[in-house]
Order: C-alpha cells, then sequence, then structure tokens
C-alpha cells in the first residue's frame, strides 16, 4: 500500500480506512505489491499499480494538489489490524 518512499507523509491503517471507506470518501488506496501478492490477498476496493509506474504518477498528482501518502505497516498492518482481506476473485484472502 506504499506509494511514496519512507521519508513522505505516512498515515496509519486507522486513518487509510477513515478515508477511503464509504460513498463519499475523499480517497482512493492502492497496492503496489507484486501482482501475485495482490491476487492472494488485498484490501477490498483497492486498485493495484506496481510501485514502479506510480512515482511518476503521483509526482503529477500531486504537482496538481493530490495528496500521496505510505499507510504505515502495509497491507501486513491492515491485515493485522482486524481489515479484511481479499482475493482476486473477492474471496477471503491472505497476505503473503
Amino acid at each position: 500500500m506504499s506509494l511514496l518512499p519512507r521519508d513522505e507523509d505516512r498515515v496509519s491503517v486507522a486513518e487509510a480506512v477513515r478515508h477511503t471507506r464509504g460513498t463519499d470518501a475523499p480517497a482512493v488506496l492502492l497496492d503496489v505489491r507484486e501482482r501475485h501478492e495482490w491476487d492472494a490477498g488485498h484490501a477490498p476496493g483497492a486498485g493495484h499499480a506496481l510501485l514502479s509506474g506510480l512515482v511518476t504518477g503521483a509526482a503529477l498528482l500531486t504537482g496538481r494538489g493530490a495528496r500521496a501518502v505510505d499507510v504505515e505497516g502495509g497491507t501486513r498492518a491492515w491485515a493485522a489490524a482486524g481489515h479484511p482481506v481479499v482475493d482476486v476473485r473477492g474471496n477471503s484472502g491472505s497476505i503473503a
């Protein structure tokens, strides 16, 4: 779930949940792990994009006022906090 290098803004899992859930959620959750990891388990509704392809995109978005942040602990912290994890088919998934 990391989008930027570690020295950039970071949010807790609780903050990520608060900003990405609900019909009027202001943020999008992106999982930047390898495809096979995302396929095995990811946060419901999370998009998938490899980090290597996002760095330039994040710079363009932040240049236009968007805020890109890293979720502390990533997907492992998400699952450890008891939040759902689904596989590519929408079934219960696991974090590799």
